[in-house]
């Protein structure tokens, strides 16, 4: 396809695109009535208008028209993902409706994340359960003699070692272990999804596996009543931000008709709004852990319980949330 036919193939599309953030950004001021403009109108060209500028420095095309396309797409970007409204209206949009629709149109991900995340725990919780002696093959003498500490009956406060500060200071603690182990999750997978695939096993096998050992030393109820709950809201977010991770090694494997850099900053761009979700959900599972996970006083059964409406709260939050608007 010469330059020629390609400009006055996709020559109406462009035009109305210039229309349209013309109109957005108001550079210019027509009194006349307009229809409101239109959102996923605006997104659809965008993305067009992304292929095509892939397309037309592919076959080097004359510089007036990459120069063009370059032009359209870095205004669409601008008012499509910059200039959004802030505040407590925005965050609300974020919450109520952008976030869980990005989690389901990464559904494979997210998926794919979930198994290599449960799957070792599973596995490793059975084998060091059979043969509490491979907890050594995970982790030394002395910090398994550390766990089986932390979930005494006679602890103050489960989960927590004796010199380990109070409930605030493990709430600063919790987030900031929390928030590495999924920027480990999220960030490896720059390495073509391989260091997500590695950290989401890493972190099932030590899950699986101290789970395991506790339950065989009789610790498993201070254990479970202990995790189940903030575990709703961290296992959760841990796994998403695998998913996010892989989504980044794929468009580096398989980019498409972009470039690889290309395709790597829209799977990047296009993962913010999980990595959002993300951040508020560990900040919600360091609370519950420091200040309701770790009380002793709390009979196990109410923790069940609490866990059971958690758990359902953040599944269907997920799968039903935002599904009018979409």
């Amino acid at each position: 396809m010469t330059p020629l036919t390609f400009e006055a193939l996709y020559q109406d599309e462009w035009q109305e695109l210039e229309a349209l953030l013309d109109r957005a950004f108001g550079r210019k001021r027509d009194k006349s009535p307009a229809e409101p403009l239109r959102g996923e109108r605006i997104a659809a060209l965008y993305r067009r208008a992304c292929e095509q500028l892939a397309l037309a420095r592919a076959r080097s095309y004359p510089a007036y028209l990459v120069d063009r396309l370059d032009r359209l797409t870095a205004d669409a970007h601008q008012l499509i993902y910059q200039q959004r409204e802030l505040g407590v209206a925005r965050l609300w949009q974020i919450a109520a409706r952008d976030f869980p629709r990005a989690v389901r149109a990464e559904a494979a991900y997210v998926w794919l994340a979930a198994a290599l995340l449960t799957v070792p725990t599973v596995v490793l919780a059975a084998l060091v359960y059979e043969w509490p002696d491979l907890i050594l093959s995970v982790v030394d003498a002395q910090t398994a003699a550390q766990f089986e500490q932390m979930y005494s009956p006679a602890a103050e406060a489960i989960g927590r070692t004796r010199d380990a500060g109070d409930d605030w200071a493990m709430f600063g603690f919790y987030i900031r272990n929390n928030v590495g182990v999924a920027f480990q999750c999220f960030a490896s997978g720059l390495a073509a999804g391989l260091g997500s695939v590695f950290f989401l096993a890493y972190n099932g096998a030590m899950f699986g596996a101290v789970a395991g050992y506790l339950a065989e030393r009789g610790l498993g109820n201070a254990f479970f009543s202990f995790v189940v709950t903030h575990g709703a809201f961290e296992l959760t977010a841990i796994a998403l931000s695998g998913a996010a991770g892989l989504k980044l090694g794929h468009s580096l494997l398989v980019p498409g008709r972009r470039t690889r850099r290309e395709s790597l900053v829209v799977a990047a761009r296009e993962s913010v709004v999980v990595i959002y979700g993300v951040a508020v959900m560990l900040v919600v599972a360091a609370a519950f852990e420091a200040f309701w996970s770790s009380a002793a006083w709390v009979p196990s059964a109410v923790k069940y319980g609490v866990a059971a409406v958690c758990w359902f709260a953040v599944f269907a939050y997920l799968t039903l949330q935002g599904r009018d608007a979409a």
